[in-house]
């Protein structure tokens, strides 16, 4: 065999393994894109329930009003959910320059939860959603489930295990 003929093949090698990946890239993203619809379909779609209430260490949050400032990203938890442990150190890595505001969904009393987000050095305010009525309110079917939320309205949900650069893009552009 000729140079040019392996070199023409390495080419087409190249160009073929190039196709293969942006077409898994596609599927990967679609299926993505397919499942967060269907996980979030039961939440609601434009204007989200008044969450105004206490923080565990007794701030006062108002989701509504604090919006119009600039997007919050609203994420619901729980401490028993082992996806959280992996999208928690994300929304506590962007709530020291963004709005964000937790629900931690049926993970115990206040100082449970305090104890819980001191022992994991997680430094966003926490909702306790003792009872799930916060979530059940929201249309919360699964946890994680991360809501933006920009002047009054819903802008963005994704559900399930997401990137700190998702997040950021997702605040970026609602």
């Amino acid at each position: 065999m000729t140079t040019k003929k392996i070199a023409a093949g390495k080419k087409q090698k190249a160009i073929h393994w190039f196709k293969e990946i942006i077409k898994f890239t596609v599927f990967i993203t679609l299926f993505s894109v397919a499942v967060d619809y269907w996980r979030s379909q039961d939440m609601p779609s434009e204007t989200p329930p008044k969450l105004s209430i206490n923080t565990i260490d007794g701030e006062w949050v108002d989701i509504t009003k604090m919006s119009y400032k600039e997007p919050v990203l609203v994420y619901f938890w729980a401490t028993w959910c082992p996806v959280c442990t992996m999208v928690s150190p994300s929304v506590s890595w962007l709530a020291n320059g963004h709005q964000v505001v937790s629900v931690a969904i049926t993970s115990g009393d206040n100082n449970r939860l305090a104890q819980y987000m001191n022992y994991k050095d997680y430094d966003f305010p926490v909702i306790n959603d003792s009872t799930g009525n916060i979530g059940r309110e929201w249309g919360v079917t699964a946890t994680p489930s991360i809501v933006i939320v920009k002047n009054g309205e819903i802008s963005s949900i994704t559900t399930g295990v997401t990137t700190p650069i998702g997040l950021w893009l997702r605040l970026f552009f609602a």
